[in-house]
This record gives C-alpha cells, structure tokens and sequence, in this order.
C-alpha cells in the first residue's frame, strides 16, 4: 500500500482526537450559510513562518482588512498531531515583525476565519482547506521549555496535513500569485528549497562532436555589440541563436523587484559581469532562470548562453548593450563549461582582483573600489537598518566585520551587508580567514570603512572557497599568508571577540561637531515621542535617537548580579518621582509626576571636600558589595600561552584551503560599618541583555556560537562568555515631558576597542559622557570612585544620543553612546 494511503488512514483513525479537526471540521458552515470565526481554545504552535509580497490578487482574500503593508505571511501550525497551513491575517503582521511570533511559539485561544479557496491555476501545490488566523493569544513561556519545544518540533515534519491540506508539490504563497517565498528579514538572500544547488539537466546541448575538437563560439562580445549598435545583422530584432562563451567576472547579489500592483510569479533579476577575449558585457538573469541559475555560478566560471536577447544598456554611461536570459520568449540555454572543454584560442581571460590591505587602504580615494583579504578578529550581531532608497523604508540586514592584515595597526572594517550567500554568512566567525570583493570605501569624519557594492561577494574559510578561486595565487595573498603564518592562536585569540552592541564609526565628542554633522538639525524627541519610536522598531532593526535629559541615578552592576549594585540617585529627583517599578527589560520608559525639572537638594548633590571624598572613597571601597567581582585598576596583564607545538594550529588549519586545491589593586578587607553613599535599599533597575555584551569567542563552540548572531538565533548562557561583565546604567528625565528612560551606558567597550582613537581627557563624568569612554592616557577610574563622583551630573541639562535595537518580544535595548552638557 502507498505510504501517503497508509498516513491518510492513520491520520483518519486518530482524527477524533485531533485538535483541528474537532474545531475545524465540525465549525464547517453549511452550504449557501454566512461563515463565522473559529475559536479554538486549546494549545497550537508555530512550526514555521514564511513571507512573501502581496500581489493585485491579494485584497481580495482580505475583504475585511485594509492592506496597508506589502508583506503578508503565510504560518504552518500544528496541535501535534498533525499539520496546517494558512495565513496570518495582516492585522497580526506585527507579532512577525517583532518576533513575537516565531517557530516553536506556543498559542491559545485562536480565531479562525474560513476564507476563498486559494487554489490557482499558476500554482498547484496550494491548500484546498484554506483558513486565516485572524486573532490568538500568545503564551509566554520560560526559556525553560525551549529544550522540550526543540526536541518535540523535530518529529513535526512527519506528521499528516490537515484534511485536504496536503501540497501536492512544494509549498507555494496561498494570498499572492508567487511561486517563491521571501527570507523572513531581508529581500535579498535566497529561501527554500526551491533554489537549486546544482545546474539543471533538461534543456542541455547536444554537442559532442564540438566538444571532441574544443568548444568555439559562434559570435563574441564584440560583434554583438558591433552589430547591435549598429542595426546589422538582426541582433536587434530577435533571439541570438548563437553560442557565446564566456567568463563570469563579478556576480550581483539577488534583486527582488515584486511589486504589489503586478502579478509577476518570480520576480527577481542578476546582473553577471562577464568577458571573452574580445570585449566585457552585461548579462541579466530574470526570474525563475534566477532560481534555476543563481546558487550554480559563481565568478570565475565559463559558461555558453544560447537563446538570449541584445537589449541597451540603459544604465550604462556611454551606449552599450546587455544581455537579457529569460526562460521564455525565447527559454534562454545556459550550460557551465570545463575550461577543457573550450578551444585554447577561446578561452576567456580569467578575473583579475584589485587587494588592497589596511595600510592602502589609508590612502585609497573615497568611493573607490576593492578587495581585500584578512584574519576576522571581530564578527558582529546581525542587525537592520531602514534603506530609504526610491523603494521606500526597507529593512536591510548587515553585520559588522573587523579583519587584520598585519600591514598597519588599523584593522579593516567592514559593514557587511546580505550578498546572497547565507551560508557563506553563517560561517563569519573569528579566526576565519575572509576575502571580500568588490567592496566601496565610505570616508567620514573620524575614519574610513568598506562596505558593499552591488557586486560584493564573500568567500570564507571552512566552505572550501579559497581553494576553487583564482585569487589564492593573488601576489598580495601570498604575502597576506606569509603574516598568517608568524601568528599564533593564543595572541589571536585574546582579542577575537563575537557579538554585542558595536557602533562604527564612532559618534563626535563634541556637540558642535555633533551638531554640524547633523546640519543643524538635532530632531529632539520628547519623552513620549521616543517610546512611541521604539514600540515602532521592528526585530533587529537599528535606530538612532537624540533627547534633552538629565540624570537622575547612576548604577554600576555586574550582569546576574544586579542586586549586588553600587549606585548614586539624585535624591531630589527620587522625591519627586514614583518609585521605580519592578525590573523590566530596556528602554524602560515610566512617567514622573511632575513634569518639570526640579532642582536637587544640597545634601544630596553638594560635591564632597577632596579629603572627605577620599576617605569616604576608602571606606565605600570597604563596604562594596562587588569585592570580589568588581574590576580591578589596569595592570599588566599576562597570558599563558600554550606549548609551541599548539601555537598555531588552529590558524594553520585556517590556511591550508589556500594550499591546497580540491578537484587592578586589591581592595582593603578591614569591616568597616562607617557611613558609606550607597543606599541600605537597593533601587530596580533593568538588566542588561546577553546580545549587549561582546562575548570571548569559543574556537570549540564556534558554530553554535555563530548561530546565536544570525537574525534568528537564541542566546543560552551556555554559549554566552562575555568578555565583560560590567556595565552603567543611566537612569535619564526627558526635560520635554518629564519621562524617565533607562539607557546602558559601556565606556570600557569604546576603551578596549581597537578601531577608536586616543581619547585624552580628565576622566570627569562630564568628559566620560561626552567621549563615550575612558581616557587612554590614564587608567580608567575604579567604578566606586566614578559612582561617588556621580553627583556632577546633578542640575547638568544633556544631549544625549541614543542608540535602539530591538532584540524581539518585548525587549528594546537602548545604549547611550553620547552626552553632551549644556550647562555654562
């Protein structure tokens, strides 16, 4: 018997106590009889999510709703026993974008809508059952039961669809005549399993005898620009018959141009640079050949185009021409050639790359192009940023890379954002070795950095890249190699640092040059502007704000051990407020009661004479209940390196891809029960986030390590190691509106880090606050004499700039990264 026969008869037998069934089949409406939600009570969950863009068919499966947003989604959910597929209303597109919802997401108390059968001619594996989830009630969950949800979804996938729910191919969009959903964050990278990894079979050339005697092209890039430029030869008026053969020189990531007023099926396009002996041209791939083609090709290869059109280049300078591959009107051939195969005569010029290291790159023009080559020290969290290009407020995704090359003490850095190669991303960790082409310089105020160009692609250690590339024999990569080898893996790895919140490049030290970076136009936000900014952000996505506030506590902490925190609060400030509420997760945002600014009290804020802050200093020193964790004043630090046999294995390891070629002081222990300037109450405050804090990187844990960067990973302590545990909490009173916001504040990162400048300063709260850090010609201040000194900030009016990242539900980090006083 058919094993789809024997799931349907199982599946049939265990019906009666299924969840869906029970509320789905029995809720059926009669004919010709008005539908009406669904509600089921009991538990479902989430087993995937997926988006894709709305088309001119879309408004009409949402009669109710106005559809306001491009995206909609459609989610497979399960009671357990077995599968549905349906589509979220887009009333609930929120819960997505927040990451509210996601697989594993447990829910309750769910309305369902029957809605019009989404059974397209274009699109045969859609549902026959088609429902939409029109409200529910998410479950909040301890991360205690992540474990228990992991291990019961892995079995998910076996179990029957609902009624005749089942896909007869692979699952399609149900609202939208598509044929390809969209990765959840970005428009850019490829999704499902749609996108082949190998060339297609179908469709080939039947040329044997050709190959016998080495592949010829018919025509070359030369004549058919000749001859379309000039009208001759019919090149402008149909499909080219003719072989061409050539090389791909640099590839473009993907580029999505679905439009919610058009019904186009696969709308994606792929410029490939290419050459022959005679000349370089534009090739385009549209569509599903985008499908059939993208993931199979890569710079560096030969291929034969058969079937295609000669169009203008419209985006071209001068006139020239490109070459447009479609899968109909004509079905464009497409074959990879062996160089072998190719006439000697023939054979297209191979890429040429354009190295620059850190020490060029210091002298390379603005906006010029490059590649470069080096040792990833540094891999940043996944992050987004709002594009506001001509297609509106896209959300594009990038993450922050720092390579050294031992040419100069400036690393490179790189703002890496999606190329289409999400495996390649997922590789980006600390000790690879990276080689990034095609690369753009930015030039700003206080620094340079790369960032990419249509055509970047990025190639790492640990996928086999380097050994299939022709820049391995690259003169400036052999010398790059030459350095690799003098390094050893302990001095690496104690500076290799994975995750956490990161800025580049750094903002001003100034308010004047703050200022006029901003031309002029500070937009300060009051109180209640910035929470409604923040509830706005979507998962991941990045934001800069800019308030008028003052300081109403400080707090130094150690993380997971908030209730063992020094702190100084403007007791004036404190009267005039609520008490704080429970701890909750940044920003957090409460009102005060009285709107306007209140001057402290003298008491409470009076700088204390240099000889009594001495001896109180002593005597909290004493009485500080971080003892023993509290950071100790700088002092060298010494390192264990291991035996000279292990020194280098690991950035050995990294190497071979290009060898070989596949087919403080202590504090005084004298009990002191004197005076101190801590509270005998500890305040609440909120806890730093695990994603906040830089984390040592874990050769062992690499993997899981780098997955908990990707914009769908989940931090667990057992891979989070930060590289620092302490931080400042700055509690700031909006003076617009009397708001009071708690931001983190993390100068020792801004200290440590080696892409910042010297910052010679007094290491006054005033200076600290201005340049986001400590002074580099002294040693940083010990956190209980930076706390005593906390009463400065007293009566001091700040421009403080703030940076937001949602990190998903409902946590918002917010760090300060500037203030600037206004008093004087």
């Amino acid at each position: 018997m058919h094993l789809t026969v024997i799931v349907r008869l199982l599946y049939n037998m265990t019906a009666h106590g299924c969840v869906l069934h029970r509320t789905l089949t029995r809720s059926k409406p009669a004919p010709n009889q008005v539908s009406s939600p669904i509600i089921c009570r009991d538990v479902l969950r989430i087993v995937d999510i997926r988006r894709y863009t709305r088309d001119q068919t879309s408004p009409v499966y949402f009669p109710q709703t106005v559809l306001s947003a491009d995206d909609l989604y459609d989610v497979t959910l399960t009671d357990e026993d077995c599968l549905l597929q349906l589509t979220l209303d887009p009333s609930l597109n929120r819960l997505v974008e927040r990451r509210v919802l996601q697989p594993g997401s447990a829910f309750c108390n769910a309305s369902f809508s029957p809605t019009l059968s989404a059974q397209l001619t274009e699109c045969p594996g859609a549902s026959r059952d088609s429902y939409r989830l029109v409200s529910l009630q998410v479950r909040d969950e301890g991360r205690g039961e992540d474990d228990d949800t992991r291990v019961r979804s892995s079995g998910w996938d076996s179990l029957p669809w609902f009624g005749s729910s089942e896909p007869t191919g692979p699952l399609v969009p149900l609202r939208a005549n598509r044929v390809v959903f969209l990765p959840l964050w970005n428009s850019v990278d490829y999704s499902g399993e749609v996108w082949r990894e190998a060339p297609p079979t179908e469709g080939g050339f039947d040329d044997d005898d050709e190959e016998d005697r080495g592949r010829r092209p018919g025509v070359t890039v030369s004549e058919l620009r000749n001859s379309f430029l000039s009208g001759r030869g019919g090149v402008a008026r149909g499909a080219v018959q003719h072989q061409l053969i050539v090389r791909i020189i640099s590839k473009s990531h993907l580029m999505y141009y679905g439009r919610t007023d058009r019904n186009c099926e696969c709308p994606y396009k792929v410029f490939l640079q290419v050459n022959d002996c005679t000349g370089s041209v534009c090739v385009v791939l549209w569509n599903s050949v985008c499908v059939n083609w993208y993931r199979c090709v890569k710079p560096g290869d030969i291929i034969s185009l058969r079937h295609y059109r000669v169009k203008r280049h419209y985006q071209a300078q001068v006139d020239d021409i490109e070459i447009s591959v479609n899968s109909r009107n004509p079905a464009a051939q497409i074959a990879v050639l062996p160089e072998s195969s190719v006439s000697p005569e023939h054979v297209p010029p191979a890429p040429t790359y354009s190295f620059c290291s850190s020490k060029d790159l210091l002298e390379l023009a603005d906006c010029s192009v490059c590649d470069v080559i080096g040792l990833l020290t540094f891999t940043g969290r996944s992050e987004r940023v709002r594009s506001r290009d001509s297609r509106g407020a896209e959300l594009r995704e990038y993450r922050w890379l720092r390579l050294e090359d031992g040419s100069s003490s400036k690393p490179i850095m790189v703002k890496l954002f999606s190329t289409s190669q999400p495996e390649a991303h997922l590789k980006l960790h600390p000790l690879s070795v990276v080689v990034c082409t095609r690369l753009t310089r930015i030039r700003c105020d206080r620094g340079f950095y790369l960032t990419n160009s249509a055509f970047t692609q990025v190639y790492c250690t640990g996928l086999g890249h380097h050994s299939q590339m022709s820049y391995r024999r690259s003169p400036q990569v052999k010398l790059f190699l030459q350095w690799l080898g003098s390094q050893e893996d302990a001095q690496v790895l104690s500076r290799a640092l994975i995750g956490g919140f990161f800025i580049h490049p750094p903002p001003p030290v100034s308010l004047e040059t703050y200022m006029k970076e901003r031309r002029g136009e500070m937009g300060f936000l009051q109180g209640a502007e910035l929470q409604r900014e923040l509830e706005r952000l979507c998962y991941r996505e990045r934001h800069s704000f800019c308030i008028q506030a003052t300081v109403t506590m400080v707090t130094y902490s150690l993380r997971g051990k908030e209730d063992r925190c020094l702190f100084w609060m403007d007791r004036a400030s404190s009267l005039s407020s609520p008490s704080p509420q429970p701890p909750s997760s940044p920003p957090s945002l409460r009102p005060s009661s009285s709107p306007s600014f209140s001057p402290a009290s003298a008491a409470s804020t009076s700088t204390p004479h240099p000889s009594d802050h001495t001896a109180r200093t002593k005597r909290m020193k004493r009485k500080m209940l971080l003892q023993d964790e509290t950071p100790k004043k700088r002092r060298p630090q010494l390192t264990v390196l291991p035996e000279d046999k292990n020194k280098t294995v690991i950035l050995f390891e990294t190497s071979m891809e290009f060898l070989e070629s596949p087919a403080d002081e202590d504090d005084d222990d004298d009990d002191d029960d004197e005076d101190t300037l801590l509270f005998s109450s500890t305040p609440t405050f909120p806890s730093v986030h695990m994603e906040t804090l830089p984390m040592k990187y874990n050769y062992t844990r690499r993997e899981e390590q780098a997955a908990t960067l990707a914009m769908e990973g989940t931090m667990t302590s057992e891979t989070f190691d930060p590289a620092h545990k302490d931080y400042y909490t700055l509690r700031l009173r909006a003076l617009s509106d009397g708001l009071l916001v708690d931001a983190f504040f993390l100068p020792h990162l801004y200290s440590s880090s080696p892409c910042s400048s010297a910052l010679h300063h007094s290491n006054t709260w005033t200076s600290i606050l201005s340049h986001g850090a400590f002074s580099s010609n002294t040693p940083p201040p010990h956190p209980a004499d930076l706390i005593a000194m906390a009463a400065q900030l007293t009566n001091q009016r700040l421009v403080c700039v703030l940076e937001a990242c949602h990190l998903g539900g409902s946590r918002t980090e917010l760090v300060l990264v500037r203030a600037f006083c206004l008093n004087g």
